[in-house]
């Protein structure tokens, strides 16, 4: 588990120039539990502060996962070492496939706590700024490999080690992977991330609602 408590950093439009990208893993039991909705709640894991709760944090961005294995694979591309949270990822699992996990997926950590994929991770910008890589927001967005958000069903604590069980992997194709490349650079997959249902956000699907009233209009014109 990895929290990370309130910073300056001048690559952040929030209030005091905060952030809490900066992560670092945490000896013992975490607390994990849901926050509230996204504008109110913040981070779902104790000593975890989210400072811009516009676009962070809420019910649906609770806990952030990254897998082990693409940290390595960008530890080989940037030629520098990347210890678990350098993504601001609350979660750095292990021998788990994080962007084949599908939107609605559900997650056993340790005793207690069940997590649920809600969605995937869009680079910005405070995001680019802590990793201090030229072009970082596109070749991010380019690998594919954006990490999942998820939101509490069971709180509980975690601790680091603990195993992670999938308990219930639904049958659509709305991978992370899909869900990803539907928002960012294949809008044209937009439509098919509502086999996602409830498991997706509200506000996705009023994206994708809008999206397909846009398309709507074109055809009419």
């Amino acid at each position: 588990m990895n929290t990370g408590r309130a910073t300056f950093s001048e690559h952040t439009d929030a209030e005091g120039g905060l952030t809490g990208i900066g992560k670092r893993p945490v000896e013992g039991p975490v607390r994990v539990f849901r926050p509230g909705p996204k504008g109110v709640g913040g981070s779902g894991v104790a000593g975890d502060d989210v400072c811009d709760k516009r676009h962070h944090g809420g019910d649906h961005q609770a806990v952030y996962a990254y897998a082990r294995e693409d940290l390595d694979s960008w530890e080989r591309e940037l030629g520098r070492e990347l210890p678990g949270g350098a993504f601001g990822e609350n979660l750095t699992t292990s021998g788990l496939d994080v962007g084949d996990a599908r939107i609605g997926e559900r997650w056993r950590i340790g005793p207690d706590v069940v997590l649920e994929v809600s969605r995937a991770r869009i680079p910005c910008r405070t995001f680019a700024g802590a990793l201090d890589e030229q072009g970082w927001v596109k070749r991010f967005t380019r690998a594919g490999a954006p990490g999942a958000y998820l939101r509490v069903v069971e709180e509980g604590e975690i601790r680091a080690g603990d195993a992670i069980e999938v308990v219930h992997r639904p049958a659509h194709e709305v991978s992370v992977a899909f869900w990803f490349r539907a928002f960012t650079t294949e809008r044209e997959l937009l439509p098919r991330t509502l086999a996602a249902g409830e498991a997706m956000p509200r506000e996705d699907h009023e994206t994708v609602r809008k999206h397909l009233e846009r398309q709507a209009a074109r055809r009419a014109s």
